[in-house]
């Protein structure tokens, strides 16, 4: 009773986290030297999973449980905490419908699109696709971005390189539009966009809670990608389906994916930008909050939030917490009302949900 009681009460308060770095096939990390205070080098957990209940779709996962983010200083599975106390945590969402991770790319990774919500329902049985958005928080000299099909490029050509991609390694993302990538720099990626994150790259993703990913080429660096790590098991004309080749193409892509951030409000030391907002897509929302000697009321929950500057505080009643970059945390819907603070400067990006909530999937990477 003690326990459950004990429970309760961490599901009402900003929630935080043990570390969740996660296994891919790609090597990064080494920015995460200059964000979390990590050993300053590349390794196969290029990834941090914050405040994730989705779990990651490796061909030989190290655990049951990767990609599950566990609450700090307990064993506790951040999803068994959202399943066990619902209105607390989700006040009344029957899931909370994003995954947030930071990445660092030591490599180019392969170019790739993500199912809509259609395509995933009709091959994954998930109303999940994943629509996705990068923040740029540091770069690497040469540091670039592969974004949407070139003008002209067809599903035959797509078909072709990956068919090429065997031998010509450049086949894929000869097809894309190459880009640099500048810290700061915002993109929205909808689902059926081809791209790839060139090396070089420490990005805040935030994104629908789903690992699918159709990436047709042969090789990620040194690793020779399976078939089931190209196109989730699908066959060729299936995952081929799974990009879009006529509307975010060419210049018309660029134009589109990237963002510009949006003064929402500016009083005092406070100001408080939009990434991302319902102009831009329904499947989640990205703000960014920037205080020096100012205060800032969280209003909106359930939601995740990142520190990816300065330092400072997070307060609710009596409970407060130091703040510094690399920090994250949820703010369950009992936590609504909380504030942020700081003597100094202090930045915080807050990522939300979609309005509209979603059951969870029937199958697929769902919350465990």
């Amino acid at each position: 009773m003690a326990e459950q009681k004990s429970r309760r009460e961490l599901a009402s308060r900003p929630v935080f986290f043990e570390r969740n770095r996660v296994a891919r096939v790609y090597r990064g990390g080494k920015l995460f030297h200059g964000f979390f205070g990590d050993p300053p080098e590349d390794g196969l957990q290029p990834e941090e999973w914050v405040a994730s209940t989705v779990r990651a779709l490796n061909r030989e996962p190290r655990s049951e449980t990767e990609g599950l983010s566990r609450v700090a200083g307990t064993d506790l599975l951040f999803s068994r905490l959202v399943a066990d106390f619902p209105r607390e945590t989700l006040g009344g969402r029957s899931e909370l419908g994003i995954l947030v991770k930071l990445l660092d790319s030591a490599i180019r990774l392969p170019a790739q699109a993500h199912p809509t919500k259609e395509f995933a329902r009709a091959h994954f049985d998930s109303p999940h696709g994943k629509t996705e958005m990068w923040l740029v928080l540091g770069t690497r000299p040469g540091a670039c971005l592969y974004y949407g099909l070139k003008q002209g490029v067809g599903r035959e050509e797509l078909r072709r390189a990956s068919r090429a991609s065997e031998q010509d390694r450049e086949a894929l993302p000869r097809l894309l539009n190459r880009v640099p990538a500048r810290k700061g720099d915002v993109y929205l990626i909808p689902a059926g966009v081809a791209h790839a994150i060139g090396a070089g790259c420490l990005i805040l993703e935030v994104q629908e809670p789903t690992d699918f990913t159709i990436q047709p080429e042969a090789w990620c660096g040194d690793y020779r990608l399976g078939p089931y790590e190209m196109t989730l098991g699908l066959e060729e004309e299936a995952a081929l389906d799974c990009f879009d080749y006529t509307h975010l193409v060419g210049k018309r892509a660029l134009a589109a994916g990237r963002k510009r951030p949006r003064v929402r409000m500016r009083s005092g030391g406070l100001r408080v930008e939009a990434l991302i907002d319902d102009t831009d897509t329904l499947d989640f929302a990205v703000n960014r909050f920037r205080l020096s000697r100012a205060q800032a009321v969280l209003e909106r929950a359930p939601a995740v939030h990142v520190v990816t500057d300065g330092a400072g505080a997070i307060r609710l009643g009596g409970y407060e917490r130091a703040l510094r970059r690399g920090d994250y945390f949820f703010l369950p819907a009992a936590a609504r009302g909380a504030s942020l603070a700081t003597e100094g400067r202090l930045e915080v990006v807050e990522c939300l949900p979609p309005e509209a909530d979603a059951a969870p999937p029937a199958a697929g990477p769902a919350a465990g």
